[in-house]
C-alpha cells in the first residue's frame, strides 16, 4: 500500500525544512540584535498592546515557542507582569500563523525549485564573498533559510503526491477528529516546531491524503502542542514562570476544546461562506488565524481573572529574608544596631548575587529577584523604625540613619542595574567589534565589584579589621579607573568616527549609571567598615 511512498525523499524534505527554519530563525534572531527583546519588554503598557507585541514579534521572529520562552525570562526577571505575560502569549498565537499563510501562497502555487534555487545561490555566494560583514552574512544566511524551507516543502510534497495515488482518504474517514488533534500535538511535540507539523498537513491537504476537516483537526493539535516548549522553559523556574506557563497552557487548550466543538461551523464557514472550497490550503491558513483570533477576542476580557486564577494555584513561596533582626529586640539599641549592621551587610550580600544574575543569566544556584530584594528593604525599613521610636541618643540616631543610607543605597544600586538588564542584554548581543569591547569593559568592572564586594561583605558580619577600609579603596579606585577608560574608548570612538554621535551618548549615559551605582555600592560598604570599627563587640 506505502510502496508509492519515498519515505527518504519526505525524511529528507523534512530536514532540509526544519533546518530552513532553524536557520531563519537564528539569522532573525542576529539581524535584529536585542531589538526585538525591547520592542516585547516596552510595547505592553496595555493588554492589546501586548497582544499586538506578540503578534508581531512572532510574525517576524518566526517562532511562537522562542517569543514564548524570552517572556518566561522577563516574568522571572520581574520585568513583566503576569498579566502582560498571558496577553503578549495570546498574541504570538496569531503571529505564528504567519507561516502557514507563507506556505499556503507561496509554496504551492509557483515552481519552488524557480523560486528555492536562485535564493539558496545567492545567499550560500553572499556568505563566502562577505563573510568580512556579519550584518551581510546573516542576511545571506537568511536568503538560503528562505529557499531551503520551500526545497525542503517541495521534497515533502513529491514524496506525498507519491502517497496520494496509492491511499483512499475515505480510509480515514473511521477515525475521529480527536484521533488527528493528537497526532498534530504529538508531532509538534516531537520536532518542536508548529510550523514544521502545519507544513506537512498543508502538503497531505494538497495532495488530497486527508479531508479539510481532518487537516483542521491536526492543526488545532500543533498550536496545542507548541505548549510543550514553554512548559519544560518552566520547569525548575520560580513561581511567575510556571504561573505564565499555566496560563498559556489554560488559554490554549481552552481555545482548542473551543475550536474543536465548532469545527463543523467554523469549516462551513471558511469553505463555503467565504468560498475557499477550491482552496483548501489557503482556507486552512484562514482556518489556523480564524481559530486563534477567535480564541484571544474569547479570552481578552479574562486575562486579568486568568491570572489569578494561576497564581491562585501556583503560589509564590513566602520567604523571610532577614536572620538578624528578626531575633533581636530593637529595644535593646546596642544589639539592635549590630544586628541591623549585619542584616545590611547581608543585604548588600544579596545585591551582588542579584547583580551577577543579571550578568549571566543561565548561572544556577542560588536565584534572587529583584522583588526579593525589594520585600529585603523592606523588612530592614520596618525594623528601622522600631529601633528609632525607642528613646535614643543623638549619636545612636544617627548610626542608624547612617546604616540605613547604607541600606537604601544598595537598593538604588539594584534598581539602577535592574533597570539597565535589557540594555546590558542589548549591548551584549551587538556584533560590531566597538560595542564588543564597550560591553566587555562594564561587564568586567561589575564582576570585579561582585569578586571584590561580596567576600568584603562577608567579613564586616564575622569581624572587624583595619584592613577592610584599605579593601575597600582599592576597590573604589578600580571603579574610578573603568571609568576613565571607558570614556577614554569612547572619545577614540569620536575620534575615528567608528560610531555616531548619538550612539555615543547613549553608551555614556549608560556608562554613568554604572558607574554611579558602583560607588553607592562602595559606600554603603564603606560605612559598614567604619561602624564595625566603632561598634560593639
Amino acid at each position: 500500500m506505502l510502496s508509492g511512498f519515498e519515505l527518504w525523499m519526505f525524511l529528507a524534505g523534512l530536514g532540509i525544512f526544519l533546518f530552513g527554519m532553524h536557520m531563519m530563525e537564528e539569522s532573525i534572531r542576529l539581524l535584529s540584535g536585542a531589538a526585538f527583546r525591547t520592542f516585547i519588554r516596552k510595547s505592553t503598557g496595555t493588554n492589546v498592546k501586548a497582544i499586538f507585541s506578540g503578534m508581531f514579534s512572532t510574525a517576524i521572529l518566526q517562532s511562537s515557542s522562542a517569543v514564548s520562552l524570552m517572556v518566561l525570562a522577563f516574568v522571572g526577571a520581574g520585568i513583566m507582569t503576569l498579566t502582560q505575560a498571558i496577553a503578549v502569549m495570546m498574541g504570538t498565537k496569531i503571529g505564528t500563523t504567519a507561516t502557514a499563510w507563507i506556505v499556503a501562497v507561496f509554496g504551492f502555487k509557483f515552481n519552488i525549485d524557480a523560486f528555492s534555487l536562485p535564493l539558496i545561490g545567492i545567499g550560500g555566494l553572499g556568505i563566502i564573498l562577505l563573510a568580512r560583514s556579519p550584518r551581510y552574512v546573516n542576511i545571506s544566511k537568511f536568503l538560503v533559510a528562505f529557499g531551503f524551507l520551500f526545497m525542503g516543502l517541495d521534497y515533502m510534497k513529491t514524496s506525498v503526491d507519491q502517497l496520494a495515488e496509492v491511499i483512499d482518504p475515505a480510509a480515514f474517514a473511521g477515525y475521529g477528529i480527536l484521533v488527528f488533534a493528537l497526532v498534530g500535538l504529538v508531532m509538534t511535540a516531537i520536532m518542536q516546531s508548529s510550523s514544521a507539523t502545519i507544513a506537512i498537513v498543508l502538503t497531505m491537504l494538497f495532495s488530497g491524503v486527508i479531508h479539510f476537516s481532518s487537516a483542521a483537526a491536526m492543526v488545532i493539535g500543533a498550536n496545542v502542542g507548541t505548549t510543550v516548549t514553554v512548559l519544560l522553559g518552566s520547569i525548575g523556574g520560580i513561581a511567575s514562570k510556571k504561573q505564565a506557563a499555566l496560563s498559556q497552557l489554560i488559554f490554549t487548550v481552552s481555545t482548542a476544546v473551543i475550536t474543536l466543538l465548532i469545527l463543523p461551523l467554523l469549516t462551513w464557514v471558511v469553505l463555503d461562506l467565504l468560498g475557499f472550497d477550491n482552496n483548501l490550503v489557503i482556507g486552512l491558513a484562514l482556518f489556523h488565524s480564524v481559530f486563534n483570533i477567535l480564541g484571544v477576542v474569547l479570552f481578552f476580557p479574562f486575562i486579568s481573572k486568568l491570572a489569578g486564577f494561576a497564581e491562585s494555584r501556583i503560589s509564590e513561596e513566602v520567604k523571610e529574608f532577614s536572620k538578624h533582626i528578626h531575633k533581636t529586640d530593637p529595644s535593646v539599641f546596642d544589639a539592635a544596631l549590630e544586628a541591623f549592621r549585619k542584616e545590611i551587610a547581608r543585604q548588600l550580600r544579596y545585591s551582588f548575587v542579584f547583580i551577577s544574575l543579571i550578568l549571566r543569566p543561565d548561572k544556577h544556584g542560588k536565584q534572587i529577584t529583584y522583588d526579593d530584594l525589594l520585600r529585603y528593604h523592606a523588612e530592614i525599613f520596618e525594623y528601622y523604625t522600631s529601633l528609632i521610636s525607642h528613646q535614643i541618643e543623638k549619636d545612636e540616631s544617627e548610626k542608624a540613619d547612617k546604616l540605613l543610607r547604607a541600606s537604601r543605597n544598595i537598593m538604588n544600586a539594584s534598581k539602577n542595574i535592574h533597570d539597565l538588564a535589557m540594555e546590558l542584554a542589548t549591548l551584549s548581543n551587538e556584533i560590531d567589534p566597538f560595542h564588543q569591547r564597550a560591553y566587555k569593559s562594564i561587564e568586567d568592572r561589575l564582576t570585579k565589584l561582585v569578586s571584590s564586594g561580596s567576600p568584603l561583605s562577608q567579613k564586616i558580619t564575622e569581624k572587624k579589621s583595619p584592613e577592610q577600609l584599605l579593601e575597600v579603596e582599592e576597590l573604589h579606585k578600580m571603579i574610578e579607573s573603568e571609568d576613565r577608560n571607558f570614556i577614554r574608548l569612547c572619545g577614540e570612538s569620536v575620534s575615528s568616527k567608528e560610531l555616531k554621535k548619538v550612539e555615543i551618548t547613549y553608551l555614556l549615559m549608560l556608562n554613568r549609571v554604572i558607574t554611579q551605582s558602583s560607588r553607592m555600592l562602595i559606600f554603603s560598604i564603606k560605612a559598614l567598615v567604619e561602624y564595625a570599627e566603632t561598634g560593639p563587640d
